[in-house]
């Protein structure tokens, strides 16, 4: 007899590339923020050989329908990024909320192009530690941001 459970497994590695692309776009609109999309002002002087396709161009339009997805962007990555950092904080002055802070500030939220030996060599930590406390946090980030990954069980046909 099987046992009934009310939990579903979670996908590690979906949820670690979710989360770690997740943090990869914080990381970039907190260096940069967001590039507002310009309207053209310079007319094109080239010679168009083709004919009328009875299409009008708004280019305010478009621009201005640009501009709204990207705020509407922004106004996710700056929500988003504002509960990372809650996240961060609450992690507590202990040992382990420090550790866990360190490695997500030092790997994804700091600069680019950071390895993880680089992070664990600096903090002064072996690999294996290292990794253990990292997925710990990857854990509860996931789960603090809603972010987790469950895996779905695929019924055969048959059965």
């Amino acid at each position: 007899m099987n046992q009934l459970t009310f939990l579903s497994k979670i996908d590690r590695a979906a949820t670690q590339s979710k989360l770690e692309s997740l943090l990869e776009e914080i990381r970039i609109y907190k260096q940069f923020g967001m590039v507002r999309e310009e309207m053209k002002v310079t007319p094109s002087y080239e010679v168009r050989y083709h004919g009328p396709t009875n299409t009008v161009g708004n280019p305010l339009e478009d621009v201005a329908l640009e501009n709204i997805k990207r705020s509407e962007r922004e106004q996710y990555l700056k929500d988003m990024s504002f509960r990372i950092d809650q996240f961060l904080s609450r992690l507590g002055n202990g040992r382990a909320g420090r550790i866990q802070r360190e490695i997500i500030n030092k790997r994804y939220l700091d600069e680019e192009d950071v390895c993880d030996y680089m992070v664990y060599n600096e903090i002064g930590m072996a690999e294996r530690t290292y990794r253990r406390w990292k997925s710990r946090a990857f854990y509860n980030l996931a789960f603090a941001l809603r972010l987790e990954v469950y895996e779905t069980e695929e019924t055969r046909g048959n059965e």
